[in-house]
This record gives C-alpha cells, sequence and structure tokens, in this order.
C-alpha cells in the first residue's frame, strides 16, 4: 500500500464491504446514469453490446476458478461484459476461461435485463448465434443481433457495433491492476472492474465540469 495510507488489512475490509453489499455497483450505475444524461441521453439504455475478453490469471488465482481458453490458449479468467451503445458497463460476470460464451450469456443477460428494463436489443458477434438468440427472444424480451463478419472480409476490419466493447476491455487493459487477474475471488475481480470503470467515469464529468466554467 502506498504510505500515506491506512494498514492494508483496513483499506481491504472497507473493499470488502463494498464489494459483498453490491455498493461499489451502486455506486458505478449512480455514475453511468449521471455520464448519460450528461451526453444527453436516458439514464437507463434501450440497447447493448456483449463480448467476453479472456485474461491470464496470477499464481495466486485457484484452480476452482480458473481455466483454459483453448481459442485464445489463455490460461486464466473470462470477463463477459454488457456494454450500453456509448460503451459504458452494464454488467459483468467473471468465470473461469472455459466457460462458454454462451453458458455465460443466459446467466449474464438475465441479471442485465432485470435490472435494466428498457433494455430490448443487445448486439454480438458470431459466437452467440444458435438456440441463444431464441431463449433471450423467448425467455428475456430481448433481440439478440449477430454481426458477423463478411466472408470477403481481410485483416483487420472494424464492425459495425463490436468495436464499443473492445473500447471497454482496451480501457481495462490500461489498468494495471486489471492488466491479468490478480483477485483469489471472482467477485472481487468484478468489483475491480466497477472501480475501473467508476474512475473513467469520474474523469470524463469532471471534465465537463471544468468545460462549462
Amino acid at each position: 500500500m502506498p504510505a500515506d495510507f491506512p494498514p492494508w488489512d483496513r483499506v481491504y475490509a472497507f473493499f470488502r464491504r463494498w464489494r459483498d453489499h453490491a455498493l461499489v455497483k451502486e455506486f458505478h450505475d449512480r455514475l453511468r446514469g449521471q455520464v448519460r444524461e450528461r451526453l444527453g441521453r436516458d439514464a437507463e439504455p434501450t440497447a447493448g453490446v456483449i463480448d467476453s475478453q479472456s485474461v491470464r490469471a496470477d499464481a495466486v488465482v485457484g484452480a476452482d476458478s480458473r481455466g483454459f481458453d483453448g481459442g485464445k490458449h489463455v490460461n486464466g479468467r473470462k470477463r463477459h461484459v454488457v456494454v450500453d451503445t456509448l460503451g459504458l458497463l452494464l454488467g459483468v460476470m467473471v468465470t473461469s476461461a472455459d466457460v462458454g460464451d454462451r453458458a455465460a450469456t443466459q446467466v449474464l443477460l438475465q441479471q442485465v435485463a432485470d435490472a435494466h428494463h428498457l433494455l430490448a436489443l443487445v448486439w454480438a458477434d458470431g459466437g452467440y448465434t444458435g438456440s441463444l438468440v431464441e431463449y433471450c427472444l423467448a425467455t428475456l424480451a430481448l433481440v439478440l443481433a449477430i454481426v458477423k463478419r463478411g466472408d470477403d472480409m481481410r485483416g483487420f476490419v472494424v464492425l459495425p457495433k463490436r468495436w464499443i466493447v473492445e473500447c471497454l476491455f482496451a480501457h481495462l487493459m490500461r489498468t494495471c491492476r486489471l492488466a491479468r487477474d490478480f483477485e483469489r475471488r471472482a467477485t472481487s475481480a468484478e468489483a475491480m472492474i466497477y472501480w475501473s470503470m467508476t474512475l473513467l467515469m469520474t474523469r470524463r464529468l469532471a471534465r465537463s465540469r471544468r468545460g462549462r466554467a
């Protein structure tokens, strides 16, 4: 801990309390509503984008919450996220890296749909096709729109809507604590993601206030 901070166990006690009582998420969600309104949007979104990111796990991450993502060749954890069309976080779930996107999506989208009743459309990549599309429509009243890469595309191509969630992943990787997964508990990893996005939003709000002044 930095020299001007209290002992680490006291700091962790506060973090644990905020994490276990969902106060980190509540604080984050209130800021997200302010940022959206400052940009002329409604506080509650109607559309979002879903994707996942596999990250390597530190040695402190136990075998019970880590796995191997064969597609990405990553031994660690996977971050499943839903963002709005501004790239702001709506929900996150951290699993072992071997958990499939479709299985995690059913749980995550249920949580996001319960928290955001106006959400009606979610864009996703080709990994979310199949029965998941029908499940979202029938069970969650959500349209899961698949944005596919064309067969004639070569090299790096920016695909509509999918670049939005990639910007969030890029921000997370610039956060030192999130460049790898250093958390023993998946809930702590989720809380750290909410903290990182909270810092991003507070900076945006502070810049907008300075601009008006």
